[in-house]
């Protein structure tokens, strides 16, 4: 294919995806996620060191990610990067049926043959911690939880969490056999950690869990992982955003843009929040500029109710008024997850077709990826850290009313309860349009 890169990351959904994009633009480096596998061109063209692929890995039965992985493993080899990142959520929320971790690992390392395969539990960066191989993480309720005792995560509708430890929990979808590398050995080899995890790889030992309950655990594990897979076979690193973190040094504070040239369009915002997480029904209780719009069942089960919704979406839009479509927490939409991601799609692309808006917030990572893909965008750019966990960035499509549209795609459990009106902010003040993860190369 002609075109190495550095770092190559797979998201298991767009949320998730964007946010390391953010990652590793703050951090410096020129890149770019596509939602389809890009060619040689595509990447030579702008001088990319790091690319992200984005999936729906996170929604599908383990069967369908094998096959899809199959498919995209040809493009890793070519592009023969140093570091693989499997990017999961931050929960592990995952299951041997849907979203399965271990499938996707299955497949690449059949096709990589990684020097190591590392598993980093927890983003502390996110509230969410690894201790002697347990993950935690903070709740609704400003706690933090083992992960089986979370109050939303062990409740998850479709892969709730019943098991905390990560070697356990990840056995049970083949990916087994993981050394625990405990917070307490970090800490004590700090200085040394690389010449051990060299060691144990020397022993035979080519599967590691790694805790993390603070930022300086990151660092010495980025520290320790970064000379690897410099024999020609890469590093496969399975873990959130805390991957980049870990390997991408000083990172800009959320908020802050790299510098670029020109200024942007201001204009409206439509944001759609199709999680019912209780964060998220904070964040939508908590907006105050924008006309709210609440989605009944009848407005996704009906599709002149849907039509109607769309002009009224529309309609407000013309108006002047910045929208925001929700879900009800409460409500029974009589669908599956899949099916009212679907649903939810198709009720943004007839609010799009009716009228243009400069920005697009979305909630909920599942239907963050589905809608991406239904709208036609080609690939994302990182422009601005809008929150913990919310960047906002930069889609290119081959539609002109939607290229360089401003997107922010967000989990539904991340996010201060003021972020949808940070995004009306972030999108009339003016500032740069290049997207800052491409003007410079990585240091």
């Amino acid at each position: 294919m002609g075109a190495g890169v550095d770092y190559i990351f797979i998201g298991d959904d767009f949320t998730g995806a964007s946010d390391t994009l953010a990652t590793l633009a703050r951090a410096g480096r020129r890149v770019r996620l596509f939602l389809d596998p890009p060619d040689a061109a595509a990447i030579a063209e702008e001088g990319l060191d790091a690319v992200g692929l984005a999936t729906e890995f996170r929604a599908l039965p383990a069967e369908a990610i094998a096959v899809q992985m199959d498919v995209l493993a040809p493009l890793l080899k070519a592009l023969s990067p140093r570091i693989v990142h499997y990017k999961v959520c931050s929960t592990f929320d995952s299951s041997p049926e849907t979203g399965s971790i271990g499938a996707a690992v299955a497949v690449l390392e059949r096709h990589l043959d990684p020097a190591l395969v590392a598993v980093m539990g927890g983003q502390p960066s996110l509230e969410r911690y690894c201790a002697f191989g347990n993950l935690f993480a903070s709740g609704p309720d400003g706690q933090i939880h083992r992960i089986d005792r979370h109050p939303v995560m062990r409740n998850h509708p479709i892969t709730p969490m019943a098991e905390a430890d990560l070697r356990i929990h990840l056995a049970r979808q083949g990916l087994q056999d993981l050394l625990l590398l405990a917070w307490p050995e970090i800490e004590e080899r700090r200085a040394t950690l690389k010449t051990h995890v060299d060691e144990l790889m020397r022993a035979g030992k080519k599967r590691m869990l790694f805790d993390a309950c603070d930022q300086g655990h990151l660092e010495t594990i980025g520290a320790a992982l970064g000379g690897c897979g410099s024999d020609g076979r890469p590093l496969l690193i399975v873990g959130a955003s805390s991957v980049a973190e870990a390997l991408s040094g000083d990172l800009r504070p959320p908020g802050v843009a790299a510098p670029a040239q020109g200024s942007r369009t201001e204009g409206l915002c439509l944001v759609l929040a199709g999680s019912r997480s209780q964060v998220t029904a904070a964040q939508v209780k908590a907006a105050r500029r924008f006309k709210p719009m609440p989605i009944q069942p009848r407005h996704l089960a009906d599709k002149t109710a849907a039509g109607a919704f769309a002009a009224s979406c529309a309609a407000a839009l013309a108006a002047g008024e910045n929208v925001l479509a929700h879900l009800a927490p409460t409500e029974d939409y009589r669908c599956s997850g899949a099916e009212l991601s679907c649903k939810l799609a198709n009720l943004v692309a007839a609010i799009l077709d009716r009228q243009t808006v400069c920005a697009l917030g979305v909630a909920g990572g599942d239907t963050s990826s589905i809608i991406v893909r239904r709208l036609g965008f080609r690939s994302l750019a990182f422009e601005e850290q809008l929150d913990a966990g919310v960047a906002i960035c930069v889609a290119a499509s081959d539609m002109p009313q939607r290229d360089g549209m401003r997107l922010m795609l967000k989990g539904g459990q991340v996010g201060s309860d003021a972020v949808f009106d940070r995004f009306v902010s972030a999108m009339n003040t003016k500032s740069p349009t290049t997207p800052s993860g491409l003007w410079r190369h990585h240091p």
